[in-house]
């Protein structure tokens, strides 16, 4: 009973927490630079890590095995994956251009997890036969921690992209108003006209150097987390393999958790490859990325909705 509580108590607590640091970031954007309102936001996701760390310690001192057994623990820990991810350029003093994106998709799983759609996950209950072996914490903790990271990086190039296309569009429609308004002029008003175009791009690509800036580092994380995300998926499905050979007697059985975390490997070693090639461009990277996010979450959390498989005990139904 005191177990439950407590583990009811800082659910809710990290919640209200990542919620206030989402408000105080939305301030910060809305607004110049505050120092004050950016510690304070990184503080509060220091905060929501030892809430969901000592939910997590809880809830495994209660059941008596590490908390992956559904989709409800398997969600916390993922919000703690993404608070650990958040926390690594805070603690090695970089930029941390992560806290947009940690912070949301942190909110995002912990609304889930509060939500009355897993209530029947809430208690914890004895682990079913094909779950009771070492190889759970290792399997499971290393493919959470893979999609965590992978989820990041990939959001990562989704930002990238928007800011690439945005500035794209904008100089594709200043070069077209240049050449509607020299239609109608002579040669010597056209060529004035194309010096001021020259100029102004000039100037427009100085004040945005710090837009430049940033695309080249959220490429630099996108591909740093999600080579991280990676390993940790590899590490994942090469132990879920052996597990299934000692559980079901077959290193792969095509169940339909094995076929879309094939499919996301697969997305992510096409991404790592096109970053490798010489001459090709980070957009094109980026793509590849934004696909694997989609692909994350129907592996993630969409097969979990057919409810059939060898993984089905981890599926929930929405009535």
């Amino acid at each position: 009973m005191i177990f439950s509580t407590l583990e009811h108590i800082l659910t809710h607590i990290s919640f209200s927490i990542v919620s206030i640091v989402i408000t105080i970031f939305l301030i910060s954007l809305s607004v110049d630079e505050i120092i004050g309102l950016y510690n304070s936001s990184e503080k509060g996701m220091i905060a929501t890590f030892f809430c969901i760390t000592g939910l997590l310690v809880t809830r495994w001192i209660y059941s008596g095995h590490l908390p992956l057994s559904n989709l409800y623990e398997s969600l916390i820990f993922l919000s703690w994956s993404f608070s650990i991810i958040h926390m690594v350029p805070y603690v090695k003093k970089h930029n941390n251009y992560l806290s947009a994106i940690t912070a949301p998709t942190t909110i995002f799983t912990q609304g889930f997890v509060t939500s009355g759609l897993l209530t029947k996950m809430h208690q914890s209950e004895i682990l079913v036969p094909a779950l009771q072996s070492h190889w759970l914490m290792m399997h499971v903790s290393m493919m959470v921690l893979g999609y965590a990271a992978l989820l990041c990086g990939s959001l990562l190039s989704v930002a990238l992209l928007v800011i690439t296309f945005r500035k794209a569009l904008r100089i594709f429609s200043k070069n077209k108003n240049f050449l509607n308004e020299s239609f109608f002029f002579g040669e010597i008003q056209y060529m004035n006209e194309r010096n001021n175009v020259l100029l102004s791009i000039s100037f427009f690509s100085f004040r945005n150097y710090y837009k430049a800036q940033l695309i080249q580092q959220l490429d630099h994380w996108s591909y740093r987390i999600i080579s991280l995300g990676f390993i940790f998926l590899t590490i994942g499905i090469l132990s879920g393999a052996v597990w299934a050979n000692e559980a079901w007697g077959s290193y792969w059985n095509w169940d339909p958790k094995e076929t879309w975390a094939f499919i996301t490997w697969t997305i992510f070693a096409i991404y790592l490859h096109t970053r490798t090639t010489p001459n090709f461009e980070s957009v094109n990277s980026a793509i590849v990325a934004s696909m694997g996010f989609l692909i994350i979450w129907i592996c993630y959390f969409g097969v979990n909705l057919l409810g059939i498989g060898l993984h089905s005990y981890g599926s929930f139904n929405l009535h």
